[in-house]
């Protein structure tokens, strides 16, 4: 395929790309919005992205959105990525939004999308001490009471929770034969007597966190989608989780791609450029070449999508996921090799586009599930 965009959407990407110059063009202006590097969302940043309508690329137009284009929610995560753009939390609100908007009553659609769309964080808490890419192993429980439901357990791995305004809950409320029956989805408001959040130190800042749930009650109203369905909820949801995260890789390996070779035409060593050296020219000929189809390929997944968004492309959604995190760490990885001493220093900035880069081929299914998964549709 050949990637061509129409007018309005290089227009949007032109839009994105001028106001992410101006806010975060700087290496100064990136310390100053992340506070020295240690935070991964800025509040205010997002506001302005929200206020100027861009986060609506996620929400269905009957909800006050843009419409739900996966393209063009491509364009924006591969464009706010390469600039580093400190809005961690889109990401998770997104996929969050995603569930509430097939899912959830009208009242939790208007209440909770609103405030996505107003700037405000979601978040998705799943994955438990004992239980990460094995999601039928769940224990943390939901137990019917007075009317309502009662929490209890610990959940771990959760993004943004320390941020959110809501968090998409997945418990067990029931044990079935199977072990992906009986699970379901809560709506958790932030701040909820009977849950406590702490953070967990990580490579990235301050990211992800501990949730313990004691004795938190929720009415039953808080009940996203179907009792003990949230299995069946969450498969509906992949396409987006994996696409957002190409998209989010995508942008950023095309970032410490232009950095690299930026670095490699100044830097001179042995009275010429190291980037004329033949050993370097080809390393970088090979990952332009690994870039292109990268790039092809997720943007191939997503116009698929778009074509037809109540399809599941499990395989396809799973090589893009696949080919851009890895991609885009081995592209690191060999963007620090280049730089020599430069690429380990604060100062480049290649550090921290490698650090941005090991995580993602673990979260939202590691490299393993998603081969797993790929060598599965081939009926291995």
């Amino acid at each position: 395929m050949t990637l061509t965009l129409t007018d309005e959407r290089r227009d949007f990407v032109a839009a994105i790309d001028d106001f992410c110059k101006r806010e975060v063009g700087t290496r100064e202006q990136w310390l100053k919005l992340t506070d020295g590097g240690s935070s991964p969302h800025n509040a205010e940043l997002y506001r302005k992205m929200a206020e100027l309508g861009w986060l609506g690329v996620a929400v269905p137009e009957e909800y006050g959105g843009a419409g739900q284009s996966m393209v063009d929610l491509l364009l924006f995560l591969e464009t706010t990525a390469y600039w580093q753009v400190p809005i961690g939390g889109f990401a998770t609100s997104a996929i969050t939004a995603a569930s509430y908007e097939k899912f959830g009553s009208e009242e939790q659609k208007r209440r909770v999308l609103g405030d996505f769309l107003s700037g405000k964080v979601l978040a998705v808490s799943m994955s438990e001490p004992g239980a990460g890419s094995d999601v039928g192993a769940l224990t943390c429980k939901a137990e019917r009471r007075d009317g309502g439901w009662v929490i209890n357990g610990q959940k771990t791995w959760c993004s943004n929770a320390h941020i959110a305004e809501h968090i998409l809950l997945v418990a067990r409320t029931s044990t079935e034969d199977r072990k992906h029956d009986g699970l379901t989805m809560f709506s958790v408001p932030a701040g909820i007597d009977g849950l406590t959040v702490r953070g967990i130190d990580t490579m990235g800042g301050r990211e992800v966190n501990d949730l313990y749930f004691t004795d938190c009650l929720l009415p039953d109203d808080a009940v996203v989608g179907q009792v003990d369905q949230a299995w069946r909820q969450l498969m509906a949801g992949l396409n987006l989780e994996r696409m957002i995260i190409a998209g989010l890789m995508l942008g950023t390996a095309r970032r410490v791609f232009d950095d690299t070779v930026s670095y490699v035409r100044e830097r001179r060593q042995f009275g010429r450029p190291v980037g004329s050296f033949q050993a370097l020219r080809h390393r970088l000929a090979d990952h332009a070449t690994e870039l292109e189809c990268a790039r092809l390929l997720v943007h191939d997944v997503a116009r698929r999508i778009e074509a037809d968004p109540e399809r599941q492309l499990p395989r396809e959604t799973s090589m893009a996921k696949l080919k851009a995190t890895e991609f885009a760490k081995a592209m690191a990885l060999d963007g620090m090799q280049m730089m020599g001493g430069y690429g380990y220093a604060t100062e480049y900035g290649m550090e921290r586009l490698l650090r941005s880069t090991v995580v993602s081929t673990v979260y939202g299914g590691t490299s393993e599930i998603q081969r797993d998964i790929i060598g599965k549709a081939y009926g291995l």
